[in-house]
């Protein structure tokens, strides 16, 4: 097996990230054909949490992913915290009609308002716009900025905010929110950290999930998650790979047994720089398998 460190450059702060590094690592199959597997934790991932990520990129690596069931899926696009008229442009990238953007990562309401705000207006009113918080709101805080951002979404002709992802970080805050809004919750860090949606199942914390092919163990393992967790939507999202890693979120998404939410694979458009020599992403608002010309 080959191993190739790289870097990645990104075109915008994200998630306080200017770059992304890690290895690659490939093998040659009987008949030929090369396999590459992407390893990529964030740098303040404990091992028994890294060790998930090596465990997809070696499963990657030797060509283990079952077949796909679809061609593509839709994708959203991500916005970043930026203001609005650059949010306008992140909004309708790559063809997308559905866009997640972030908020409370530090910045003021009012700054997370006037960008959903336009986002909404960017996508007119047959457009899908969800919002991101990672965790930043307690309770309390939740409750009224999602009454706000819900206001701010409808703004645009939009019903709505289809949901929130992740807007508290624990699991019993998640809970206790979902009790006090309409607006569905999304769950993400609550299912990826500790690696295992049980905890989110057995509260009752979640109307959708999220899975992220690396940070849960690669295509097969998120396979087996997303048996315990049906009925409930899904959505694949990347987590900021080079487009090695994220092929392997197409992977997943093209290989769910029920379609899922438009999901946020396109953070190819976040690439400045890039480990293959055409970057993996959507087009018409979807995205589906690719072959990968895996630069020297």
């Amino acid at each position: 097996m080959e191993f190739r460190p790289f870097t990645v450059e990104l075109r915008t702060v994200f998630r306080g990230l200017t770059r992304r590094t890690g290895v690659l690592m490939r093998t040659t199959d009987e008949h030929g054909v090369e396999h590459w597997g992407e390893y990529s934790p964030f740098a303040d991932y404990d091992a028994p949490r890294a060790s998930r990520w090596w465990a997809a990129a070696m499963e990657a690596a030797r060509g283990q992913w079952p077949q796909p069931v679809r061609d593509s899926v839709a994708v959203n696009s991500i916005v970043p915290q930026v203001g609005p008229e650059r949010a306008r442009a992140y909004a309708t990238a790559g063809g997308a009609t559905t866009a997640k953007v972030k908020v409370a990562g530090g910045a003021e309401l009012a700054d997370d308002i006037a960008r959903v705000e336009a986002v909404a207006d960017a996508l007119g009113p047959q457009g899908t716009l969800r919002i991101d918080v990672n965790g930043g709101w307690d309770v309390d805080q939740a409750v009224r900025a999602i009454d706000a951002l819900e206001r701010a979404a409808r703004s645009g002709g939009l019903t709505g905010l289809q949901y929130v992802e992740q807007p508290c970080e624990t699991v019993d805050e998640l809970a206790q929110l979902r009790h006090r809004i309409d607006t569905p919750i999304a769950a993400d860090e609550a299912i990826r950290i500790p690696g295992d949606p049980r905890a989110v199942l057995e509260a009752e914390a979640a109307d959708i999930i999220i899975l992220k092919t690396q940070p849960l163990g690669g295509v097969r393992r998120c396979l087996e998650i997303a048996d315990q967790v049906y009925p409930r939507p899904i959505v694949v999202s990347s987590a900021l790979e080079s487009s090695v890693g994220l092929a392997a979120g197409v992977a997943l998404a093209c290989g769910l047994p029920v379609e899922p939410l438009a999901c946020g694979l396109g953070t190819g458009a976040l690439l400045a720089t890039d480990t293959v020599a055409h970057t993996l992403v959507p087009a018409e608002g979807r995205i589906g398998p690719a072959v990968l010309e895996v630069m020297a």
